[in-house]
């Protein structure tokens, strides 16, 4: 699980510096998002859109955190 954890940590990471944006703000994003099915949802998002501003990474990055707040959510009260 590690491995997993790390290795999409790691593409985040690449792809937002590769769009031009520092390594931290792909940190950022990977210990918010906190798994790495998300963390590979935001690298999809990132390599399709490939936005050119860091208000658009964080928009989306707190979209994809609330989908899965929300599912998280409906799944305890079930």
């Amino acid at each position: 699980m590690k491995g997993e954890w790390s290795a999409a940590r790691d593409e985040l990471v690449r792809t937002v510096v590769g769009l031009g944006f520092p390594a931290e703000l792909g940190e950022a994003a990977a210990r918010h998002l906190g798994s790495p099915k998300a963390m590979e949802r935001m690298t999809k998002y990132l390599r399709y859109v490939q936005p050119d501003s860091p208000e658009l990474i964080v928009d989306e990055m707190l979209a994809i955190r609330a989908e899965i707040d929300a599912w998280r959510e409906r799944k305890k009260s079930r």
